[in-house]
């Protein structure tokens, strides 16, 4: 199926690795122009531009940190000075701050510094990063936009409510995107994965829990990101145009 992407330019948020880096290759292979961002970790962002222009594509690798509004607008910046504009926004980065939620304190004992700054980058980077590629998607009258939450935010986890919070607030953002960015030819959805064997899930979780997961999914195993990573790319696809306003599940059956 032709997904109508060719020389689409495609903005993915967090793509050195993981879901993020999954989501810019497939995307290349469709023929879109691709700028890959990154806030630690420039050689491995720029180990997946290299991928993709091996393989005749168009990439390019940029600093974004999702909690710097200049960082995010400077981003964008060089995408449209690349490129003429953005067609396709994939909100993918994420920040977990200095402590895992195994590691975090009761509830009653988390530092309000804490969590603001959580909340912050993972809600209000989200925001910025669709505020600032809004007029050159509105100019074009088309544009796609997927927020990629996670299963927490609707299922919970002990120790992530600031994460948790911050991917909930992006889920009503998204319904009201929805309706606000329509006429436009903006469509805007929610992905939801489940826990995903990414590189650093794969080596942090405990042997006995992940075969725990494993025994209880419906399809008895967990995802990878490139099976994650379809119904982002369709969804952001110029063959969709009846799908907004949605939070999907990608999680192989796991709730």
């Amino acid at each position: 199926m032709d997904l109508q992407l060719e020389r689409r330019v495609v903005v993915v948020t967090g793509s050195s690795q993981g879901i993020g880096r999954a989501a810019a290759l497939s995307f290349a292979r469709e023929g879109a122009r691709v700028a890959v961002t990154y806030k630690d970790h420039r050689d491995k962002a720029q180990a997946v531009v290299d991928i993709i222009e091996r393989a005749g594509g168009e990439a390019i690798a940029l600093e974004l940190d999702l909690g710097s509004a200049e960082s995010i607008h400077t981003a964008v910046a060089a995408v449209v000075a690349r490129w003429g504009g953005i067609d396709v926004l994939v909100n993918n980065a994420v920040q977990w701050g200095t402590r895992l939620p195994w590691n975090m304190p009761p509830f009653e004992e988390l530092p309000g510094d804490e969590w603001r700054a959580l909340f912050r980058a993972n809600a209000e980077g989200a925001y910025t990063a669709i505020q600032a590629v809004l007029p050159t998607m509105r100019a074009r009258g088309w544009g796609r936009i997927v927020n990629v939450s996670s299963a927490i935010a609707v299922d919970g986890m002990a120790g992530a409510g600031p994460y948790a919070a911050a991917k909930a607030a992006m889920h009503g953002l998204t319904k009201t995107l929805s309706k606000e960015l329509g006429p436009a030819g903006i469509l805007v959805n929610v992905v939801m994965p489940g826990f995903t064997l990414t590189e650093r899930n794969a080596a942090r979780i405990p042997a006995e829990h992940r075969a725990h997961m494993e025994r209880t999914s419906p399809i008895r195993r967990i995802l990878t990101p490139e099976e994650v990573v379809p119904t982002i790319v369709f969804l952001c696809s110029g063959v969709n145009v009846a799908v907004t306003g949605e939070i999907i599940r990608a999680s192989g059956g796991i709730t």
